[in-house]
């Protein structure tokens, strides 16, 4: 058996409206279903390109909390570009919305953009420096 790829990411925020909205602000307009359960909120977004981002607050998910990335679970989200101009371009892109980011960074293994999310998750700009990777 295989696996073909992720199919959706589903992120804990402290603001489903507020996430969905910066996501959407830079990824462009999304197709967008809202579930809750007992203690929970989801917002579910797919882009025409078959991107499917959710993002979920839980009732025990104080308002005031942020991401980790050296806690176990989540370090980043890499989302693929296809050569160094579109990350390039995705760096453009965040300066023209007025979103802070890191410099573009040029690694042997290829070239990343990261901004982060108002929770402070890391979303990284990214494309292999060879089609195989």
């Amino acid at each position: 058996m295989t696996v073909a790829g992720v199919h959706h990411l589903t992120l804990s925020v402290t603001d489903v409206e507020r996430s969905a909205d910066w996501y959407q602000r830079l990824l462009g307009p999304a197709a967008v279903v809202r579930r809750e359960g007992p203690d929970w909120v989801r917002i579910r977004m797919e882009w025409p390109s078959g991107l499917v981002i959710g993002v979920t607050r839980h009732e025990g998910t104080s308002s005031g909390d942020e991401f980790d990335h050296a806690r176990v679970g989540l370090d980043h989200v890499g989302l693929a570009c296809s050569g160094e101009a579109e990350v390039r371009e995705w760096a453009t892109r965040l300066d023209d919305l007025g979103i802070a980011h890191g410099p573009v960074e040029d690694v042997p293994y290829g070239w990343a953009v990261t901004a982060r999310d108002p929770d402070g998750i890391a979303i990284e700009f990214f494309a292999d420096r060879t089609p195989s990777g």
